[in-house]
């Protein structure tokens, strides 16, 4: 999900930093279609940072610079910034960068490859920084966060970032079958594959038809998750599945042909409407993904959690890219509002036209943002 040059594309990130470091109010939060002044200094981290797209046509022209003032306020006193999802370091590297590395940073990732390059990232950021925070990375799934503060001592976070988004590594180099549009092994474990209870292709060949169609269906709202379980099930009495490119075929001989040709999903960014392919194995391969690594169980769980950590006036942010996740954030934001919350975000933003052709996969992004009161 190397060096500074390629760290993935972070989604969302002018609005993640935007909505994280800015104490955000009436005030002091343009409105929709303002134009803020462009920074007399800008940002080192490129056109990524300078242009936000969000809300219909609006456009303004931001800089991490530009947030100082208030990133100081959110994060006085030695804050800590807490990424559950580290993956190439962009949004990390972001807020960094808006604080000029005057931040303590808790990196969390499942893949331990992850994190070895987050080391030598950080690495190069920090002998760059004369007065760089502390920064503490660790191979730990964010459902257990709270294992990893009292590890280290730390008994509150300032600022918490949820991307529930796979990194264009892990789809593309994990090697463990992520992706539809490789032959790969079929395990779909975030980490290393020993110590999960199962793998994707032990659902495959062990599991009932009707729990194969149920984990389709419940996780990947496959309208054909009956049809694809049965080609599964008739295609493992002849030999195990054992690749993603097998499975992907057993889909695409056993959905519609209209389906195999993808189904058009109507997408409104900014004021424009745009249409889009899926793959049809796509919803089949993110419910299997769902159930190898429990990501609502641990997306529920990690909310709870990050909440408790957070200090008064402390923010969470989460970046859910599809209605399961989002619905899991959305009600329990709503929840925390009733006590002691306050929703920064009213509506999910989502990502640009602009940031959409330079980052297709942004295109089903949500972030929601809630800040504890007390």
């Amino acid at each position: 999900m190397h060096g500074m040059e390629s760290v993935h594309k972070a989604v969302l990130l002018h609005e993640v930093v935007e909505s994280l470091v800015r104490t955000v109010s009436p005030a002091v939060f343009p409105g929709r279609g303002t134009t803020c002044p462009s920074p007399k200094h800008p940002s080192k981290l490129g056109r990524e940072t300078k242009e936000l797209s969000i809300g219909v046509g609006g456009r303004w022209q931001v800089s991490p610079m530009d947030m100082l003032s208030p990133c100081q306020e959110t994060l006085a006193n030695n804050g800590w910034y807490l990424d559950g999802t580290l993956g190439g370091c962009g949004h990390a590297l972001a807020i960094a960068e808006a604080l000029k590395g005057q931040v303590n940073i808790i990196g969390l990732d499942w893949d331990k490859n992850a994190i070895e390059r987050a080391k030598k990232i950080f690495k190069e950021v920090t002998e760059k920084k004369e007065n760089a925070g502390k920064i503490i990375l660790e191979c730990e799934n964010f459902r257990n966060l709270d294992k990893v503060l009292n590890k280290h001592g730390i008994q509150a976070v300032n600022i918490i970032l949820l991307d529930l988004g796979l990194s264009s590594d892990e789809l593309e180099k994990s090697g463990r079958g992520f992706s539809f549009q490789k032959d790969e092994l079929l395990l779909m474990t975030m980490g290393e594959p020993v110590g999960y209870p199962f793998t994707a292709k032990d659902i495959l060949n062990r599991w009932t038809e009707q729990d194969i169609a149920n984990v389709i269906y419940g996780y990947g709202e496959e309208r054909f998750a009956r049809r694809i379980a049965r080609a599964v099930c008739v295609y493992r009495e002849k030999k195990k599945i054992e690749t993603s490119g097998e499975l992907c075929e057993i889909i695409r001989t056993s959905v519609p042909a209209f389906y195999k040709r993808g189904t058009t999903s109507s997408l409104v960014s900014s004021g424009l409407r745009s249409a889009r392919k899926i793959h049809p194995a796509t919803k089949t391969f993110q419910a299997l993904r769902i159930a190898v690594n429990d990501e609502l169980g641990a997306l529920k769980e990690g909310l709870t959690k990050g909440y408790e950590r957070l200090t008064s006036g402390g923010k969470m942010a989460v970046i859910s890219f599809h209605s399961l996740e989002d619905a899991i954030v959305k009600n329990f934001f709503k929840e925390k509002a009733k006590t002691d919350g306050a929703m920064i975000t009213k509506k999910p933003m989502t990502a640009g036209v602009q940031e959409i052709a330079e980052n297709p996969r942004s295109r089903s992004a949500k972030l929601r943002v809630i800040q504890k009161s007390f």
